[in-house]
């Protein structure tokens, strides 16, 4: 090891685009379909909050590309809440992205388990040690060993050198996105592909439908009147994940220290990786309810994986090897891609103090934050041991510490742009929008309101949320001689 604390400029656009469209689609693009969209916003609700949620974080974007060149540093908002807002906020901007950005690789671990079962069976050899049961979900050896040894390769990967996992990256994004198309070109020439299999196109009380035995005729008949406020409730529940949903274009001012290309193509690059993250959101969800004419009674049964069973609709034998495809890709870019952030995220704020020291060493051979990469790796490996379902509300504790970030990236540049009388008016206006949206994600997330159902935290979300909280006070007034400290 050395003592150096400065990164390789080693990347160039492509690899910085795959980095950021990686991560913003990860499994859930393939599993919350049927999980969660289909039945919370229907196809109608989850197309227009994406597109919503886009255009959000594209005005957000915007300050993102005005402070990476005044701060073109590893830590992104972290450490541009530091040099605009100083230490305390800092360190609970860091925090919070921290959470945002860790708890996303375990999370993709665990999908590698629904991939082998959607492509071989429940019989496959990988469930044939079972070990326990965690929140309704058997947790087998197999699935264990196979998700550990891709967490630690691909954490390898990273030290190994940011160029090599870049293109490992590139490769992986091609098949997400080869796949994608593939499905919508299918669902465009077949038969099988109907729009009128879309309704109930705001979703459907899952609770109600399962208890009352509905079947999918039933339930859509139940569901042809929607009120205005059924209406909202459909578009709010999925928008307010956006956060959740989208990030990863913000990961690239985290890999700022390592580009060599000029600051000028950023707002491009995020501005890509972000349509593109809509385009596949909204095409796996429609593509899922258009090709199965019994989606709701699909999605009533938590075993049947619904854009699966479109894919093999569509083409048969070849349409699960395709999602697998692109779950895969979407899976391991994610992994890769957070892995990244965060080794980045934990390098900056060690260097600055944060985090102990030895975070902030570099590779003496491949210039990357070694021991940062390890530290996620071994964090990481917990998500195999408990599973998917009990790893669900990490979503919630996702899209908080995104939305965090959003607030005080958008926040610092209002300040930034007041200290060096630069940016323009437009600049100052997506500034101020930035500010007012991440804080009503904060509301729609926090704050449950009335007759907005599906929208707010669950209570396990609000448990996780209260224990980041105290771990990070605990750890903020251990370091309070620091933070007390002039900036």
């Amino acid at each position: 090891m050395e003592n150096n604390t400065t990164l390789k400029k080693q990347l160039t656009p492509l690899h910085v685009w795959a980095l950021a469209f990686g991560c913003v689609i990860g499994w859930g693009s393939f599993i919350n379909p049927g999980k969660k969209f289909l039945v919370n916003s229907g196809v109608a609700g989850t197309a227009i909050a994406m597109l919503m949620g886009a255009l959000v974080m594209i005005i957000i974007a915007y300050s993102y590309a005005y402070m990476v060149p005044k701060y073109p540093l590893a830590g992104g908002e972290f450490t541009f809440a530091k040099n605009s807002f100083g230490k305390t906020a800092a360190f609970t901007c860091g925090w919070f992205l921290v959470a945002a950005y860790l708890t996303n690789v375990p999370m993709n671990s665990t999908a590698i388990a629904l991939i082998v079962n959607g492509l071989f069976g429940k019989d496959n050899i990988f469930n044939s040690v079972y070990l326990y049961t965690i929140a309704e979900n058997d947790v087998y050896l197999g699935h264990v060993l196979l998700a550990s040894g891709i967490l630690i390769l691909f954490g390898f990967l990273n030290i190994w050198g940011v160029k090599k996992a870049a293109v490992v990256q590139i490769i992986l994004s091609s098949m997400l996105v080869l796949a994608v198309v593939t499905l919508v070109c299918a669902a465009l020439i077949s038969s099988e592909a109907n729009l009128a299999n879309t309704a109930p196109v705001w979703g459907f009380d899952r609770a109600a439908a399962a208890e009352a035995g509905l079947n999918a005729e039933q339930i859509r008949q139940a569901n042809e009147s929607v009120s205005t406020s059924g209406v909202l409730s459909a578009i709010l529940a999925t928008f307010a994940i956006a956060p959740w949903a989208f990030v990863g274009f913000d990961t690239i001012p985290q890999a700022a220290e390592e580009f060599k290309f000029s600051y000028k193509k950023v707002i491009g690059i995020m501005v890509l990786a972000i349509l593109f993250g809509a385009f596949v959101y909204i095409s796996n969800n429609t593509v899922a309810a258009a090709a199965v004419q019994n989606w709701p009674e699909e999605v009533l049964d938590k075993g049947n994986w619904v854009l699966l069973v479109a894919a093999k609709h569509l083409l048969g034998g070849f349409g699960p090897v395709l999602v697998g495809i692109g779950v895969s890709g979407a899976v391991l870019s994610g992994i890769m891609g957070f892995y990244l952030a965060s080794s980045r995220l934990m390098f900056s704020m060690a260097r600055d103090g944060y985090l102990p020291k030895t975070f902030a060493k570099l590779d003496s051979r491949h210039g990357t934050p070694r021991n940062a990469m390890i530290f996620c790796v071994v964090v990481s490996l917990s998500g195999p041991l408990l599973g998917r379902e009990a790893l669900g509300w990490f979503v919630d504790m996702c899209a908080i510490g995104a939305s965090i970030g959003y607030f005080f990236t958008s926040a610092a540049t209002l300040v930034t742009m007041k200290r060096h009388k630069d940016g323009t008016a437009l600049l100052k206006v997506m500034a101020v929008l930035g500010v007012i949206f991440s804080v009503a994600f904060m509301i729609l997330q926090l704050i449950p309101i009335p007759g907005l159902s599906g929208v707010s935290f669950g209570k396990e979300s609000y448990i996780m949320l209260i224990i980041w909280i105290v771990i990070g006070a605990v750890f903020y007034f251990m370091q309070r001689k620091k933070f007390a400290s002039k900036d």
